[in-house]
């Protein structure tokens, strides 16, 4: 990984040996870190400015807890980089995200320290309970601490947690890392009652100095304590969480080991339900990372550490993310009816510029997929054509109200959805695996997969201009580099267009999977028909399709299990119609993080694959 000698750093390779350093040498220790860190993450990539923030409190929290006998359970891992660099992993750093290499987030399989694998934002508390009601069930003294950020603490996940907590009176200890950063910049009330810490340190100061001074004139303190009582729920930003039932401490300064330690030492001692608020600043000790922590959140390819990440001097392709992103301005100012929600997902969505074009038109409800949904249904109700941004395995959250608020009640709310398919180095916990499947089975819905940028376009601005619910799933990064046309026209709906005639074999081709199946057909002189839609399927293009060819094979990035070759399948069955067919598609387990080309290759979706599954099959049949 690096030549560097880290004098502390070197020495530990579990927080065993952690616990043993003096605490006086524990800020060398985080600065050691911080440096590996920077340097590690500028060769691999990675998540980055998280990390950074979290270096002090990582090494506060195992200094202090007996990890993996207690439980460290962190929310969605983008900062948990500095905890697997403690825990045993540091020399296997290099090889994060990588095929064969370290998990991109914590995980169960990957070490004992990770008792918890997350990928999903607002889990932690839950988890965390569970590991706590657990343990006291088994009579267990060991402790459990939740590590949850103040964008994750918007979901309500988070809260129907906390919730259950002060309940149970569970004996648990949640730590919020306040560093007024999600991936994109918080929103909403909750943000913006945390956004009250420095009204709190004021009044933690006067508070604590008055307190040295009040407690030796006893009849005046108590009037003082009395008085305090009623004034901090004007002021404190614990209020929220002692109304919860838990014992709020903070907030403090993530940064100041020494009273950090002290504090968790304090912490450590308690029982029940104890919230420690602790104040972090996103990129810490990396100035290009704390300028812009948005930027520096996900590292994508190598950087030099001393001048931060420049820009590539070349113009990139358009992702599908910048199509969706352009064509949201321009519907939007063809149409006034048009809103776009996402659930903080504005940059990762595209959706920066359209925000600032159209802010009143703008809805970023925060980490919150259920809510996003529902508010989409409850907008169309009053005549507005809302467009729902959202990644496909976030989507995943809001499966109820899709059914229940959009699609039962038939409301015209169209899905962009992003990520469909596989994402690659961030592995199974972000990969769309199943929203075909998933999307399917659902009444009123119009379901539509793009081959190229283009055709993106004109499918958006097709399930746009439709009465009814309507998704358009699109991958990861670019297309074909096909620039989209201008003009936007509406496809007919639920038609097949073919692309190559050829005989004996039919490729049914759906979205990404079109080119390589091409490439595959071109060996085989195949017919391939590049299906478009995946709900309601070209009846008339398959069985004239069926008629005419020995072998039918449907390809797509979705599971096989459910998926849109199962409709094909389903479709044929219901007509009686009986010929070979091969459904092609992903493996009916979770995929390992690698490049999105190796996950291809292994799961057979790459034209060799495409072409040797054919081959084998075809050559069954004699």
């Amino acid at each position: 990984m690096s030549a560097k000698s880290y004098p502390l750093l070197d020495r530990i390779s579990t927080p065993t040996e952690l616990r043993k350093l003096p605490k006086n040498q524990l800020p060398q220790l985080a600065e050691e870190l911080r440096d590996f860190l920077v340097h590690s993450v500028s060769q691999s990539g990675g998540h980055f400015a998280a990390g950074l923030g979290t270096v002090e409190l990582t090494v506060a929290l195992h200094y202090v807890f007996n990890t993996p006998d207690d439980r460290l359970v962190w929310d969605v891992g983008h900062q948990s980089y500095p905890h697997k660099i403690l825990t045993g992993r540091r020399e296997q750093m290099s090889s994060i995200r990588r095929k064969d290499g370290l998990a991109p987030f914590p995980k169960r399989s990957e070490s004992a320290y990770d008792p918890f694998g997350v990928g999903h934002s607002g889990t932690s508390i839950s988890a965390a309970l569970g590991m706590a009601a657990g343990l006291a069930h088994a009579g267990s003294p060991n402790k459990v601490v939740a590590v949850i950020g103040d964008g994750a603490l918007t979901s309500g996940m988070a809260l129907e947690a906390l919730n259950h907590a002060g309940d149970l009176k569970a004996d648990l200890l949640v730590i919020l890392n306040d560093n007024d950063m999600s991936i994109s910049p918080n929103v909403g009330a909750i943000s913006n009652y945390l956004a009250k810490v420095l009204s709190g340190r004021v009044y933690s100061t006067i508070r604590e100095e008055s307190k040295k001074v009040l407690t030796r004139i006893p009849p005046v303190w108590e009037l003082a304590r009395r008085v305090e009582t009623e004034a901090r729920h004007l002021i404190v930003p614990g209020t929220l969480f002692e109304e919860f039932g838990f014992n709020y401490l903070g907030p403090v300064d993530g940064h100041d080991m020494s009273t950090l330690i002290t504090t968790l030492h304090n912490l450590h001692e308690l029982q029940g339900p104890r919230l420690l608020h602790v104040v972090t600043r996103k990129g810490k000790g990396y100035e290009p990372a704390e300028a812009d922590p948005i930027k520096y959140h996900g590292i994508g390819s190598p950087f030099d550490p001393e001048i931060g990440i420049k820009p590539s001097g070349t113009r990139k392709a358009p992702t599908y993310s910048d199509i969706f992103g352009d064509w949201a301005c321009d519907m939007a100012a063809l149409d006034s009816r048009l809103q776009v929600i996402t659930p903080a997902m504005r940059e990762g969505s595209g959706l920066v510029r359209y925000s600032e074009e159209f802010p009143d038109r703008y809805h970023d409800v925060a980490i919150a997929e259920q809510h996003a949904i529902t508010f989409a249904a409850g907008l169309a109700c009053e005549g507005v054509k809302p467009v729902v941004a959202i990644y496909s395995s976030f989507l995943q959250r809001g499966y109820d109200q899709l059914i229940h608020d959009v699609a039962l009640q038939n409301l015209p709310v169209l899905f962009a959805i992003d990520r469909a398919g596989l994402v690659g180095e961030d592995g199974p916990t972000h990969a769309g695996s199943f929203d075909l499947s998933f999307l399917r089975c659902i009444p009123n819905m119009v379901i539509m997969a793009p081959t190229n940028e283009n055709e993106c376009r004109q499918m958006l601005y097709t399930g746009f201009s439709l009465d009814q619910p309507a998704a358009v799933r699109y991958p990861r990064g670019g297309g074909t580099g096909e620039a989209p046309e201008a003009e936007m026209t509406a496809l007919p709906i639920g038609k097949a267009e073919q692309v190559r005639e050829g005989t004996g074999i039919a490729i049914l081709a759906f979205g990404s999977m079109l080119y390589p199946a091409l490439e595959a057909a071109e060996k085989l002189n195949a017919t391939v028909l590049n299906m478009r839609f995946i709900k309601p399927l070209d009846e008339a293009s398959i069985f004239e399709i069926a008629s005419t060819h020995e072998l039918l094979v449907t390809v797509e990035e979705n599971a096989v299990a459910g998926g849109a070759g199962g409709g094909i399948n389903e479709c044929l069955a219901a007509h009686g119609i009986t010929l070979p067919l091969l459904n092609l598609g992903l493996p009916d387990r979770y995929q390992e993080h690698a490049s999105p080309e190796q996950i291809l290759a292994e799961a057979g979706l790459d034209s060799t694959g495409i072409l040797q599954a054919i081959e084998k099959r075809h050559h069954s049949l004699g």
